[in-house]
């Protein structure tokens, strides 16, 4: 596919400025096309959404919902925007972006740079009308005085314009914010956002780097506040002995093929706390069908990838949808949802 191999020549850029030509590229109209669709065997819901296939884009690639129509178009079951803060903020010094290629990840300290969400909610409300499931990531400004009215704020400004909602609360580079998933922090955020209710379903993005007993507060704070579901996971802040990549000790969170292992884990862990009570996005270290089908057999409903495309390109995203059915038939599933925590 030409736009793979476009993708992996954006690899001798910069990082971030690769990231910016190929954000660009796709606002323009000018990323790849998909017109085949998804076998019916991966037709899922979850937490009320129908979606035609369950490999989604993580939130970061496209932050201020600038091309999020033609990156359905590029193949993905749904697409994650943002994250958004209130306010504008430039985020932490570049550079801040780091490409580990020996071991297929990348590390980053963006520090949620974003545009802010008056321009992020007057993108979202002119392509209202249009098809395909558009999720956006919600975040806090760094300087924020209350962080907990900050995602309030958003989801209150952006209700109605998006088909679901992230309160991220587990991103290493915002000084202090995953200070939100302690209990009592936590029960004090979602009782705040619970007060005012929403129409659209809302999930909690968890960070991989939890203890047994962080998994049981934050499932049942989820369960009591009525949750939708949960994204598990984000990055990182370990470093396996393994990384070989002379970026290896660079500040910011980890993501791509080291966290496979560890995302799989917490998956299966939260499964096995909730079950279908609380439906799961998988997320971390998605390269592949097998690896999209291990997160789901572990508990997973949907998938989110991002790192992978930096090395891969954006064809992967059909790559793992088409393989993935094979897989489901290939071990006798009429639809995904049976494979759904087989081996949670």
């Amino acid at each position: 596919m030409i736009a793979d191999a476009a993708a992996r020549l954006m690899t001798l850029l910069p990082p971030e400025r690769a990231h910016c030509a190929a954000l660009d590229a796709m606002s323009r109209g000018l990323g790849p096309t998909v017109r085949t669709e998804a076998d019916p065997v991966l037709a899922t819901a979850i937490a009320g959404l129908e979606l035609a296939h369950p490999v989604g884009l993580a939130a970061g690639f496209d932050k201020n919902a600038e091309a999020p129509d033609a990156l359905l178009a590029a193949g993905f079951g749904f697409v994650e925007v943002g994250g958004v803060t209130p306010r504008p903020q430039d985020g932490n010094p570049a550079p801040r972006l780091f490409r580990l290629r020996a071991d297929k990840a990348v590390i980053n300290r963006m520090g949620f740079n974003n545009e802010g969400l008056d321009a992020v909610k007057a993108r979202l409300e002119a392509r209202q009308g249009k098809p395909g499931v558009v999720g956006v990531n919600l975040g806090a400004n760094k300087d924020s005085d209350d962080r907990t009215a900050d995602y309030a704020i958003l989801l209150k400004s952006l209700s109605g314009l998006a088909d679901f909602f992230t309160l991220n609360i587990s991103s290493p580079n915002t000084p202090g914010l995953r200070n939100l998933q302690g209990a009592q922090a936590l029960d004090d955020l979602l009782g705040r956002i619970s007060d005012a209710r929403w129409a659209e379903p809302v999930f909690l993005k968890v960070a991989p780097d939890l203890e047994p007993a962080d998994i049981d507060a934050i499932a049942e704070a989820a369960l009591r506040h009525r949750l939708s579901g949960l994204i598990v996971s984000n990055t990182t802040l370990a470093r396996p002995e393994t990384l070989k990549s002379r970026h290896r000790a660079e500040t910011g969170g980890l993501s791509g093929a080291p966290l496979k292992a560890r995302s799989t884990e917490l998956v299966r862990a939260f499964y096995q706390r909730a079950g279908a009570q609380l439906p799961i996005i998988g997320v971390g270290g998605i390269d592949s069908a097998q690896a999209a089908y291990e997160k789901i057999r572990a508990g997973a409903s949907a998938v989110q990838l991002y790192t992978a495309l930096i090395y891969q390109g954006p064809g992967l995203a059909v790559r793992i949808r088409d393989g993935l059915a094979a897989l489901l038939k290939r071990d006798g599933y009429a639809r995904l949802a049976d494979a759904v925590g087989v081996e949670g």
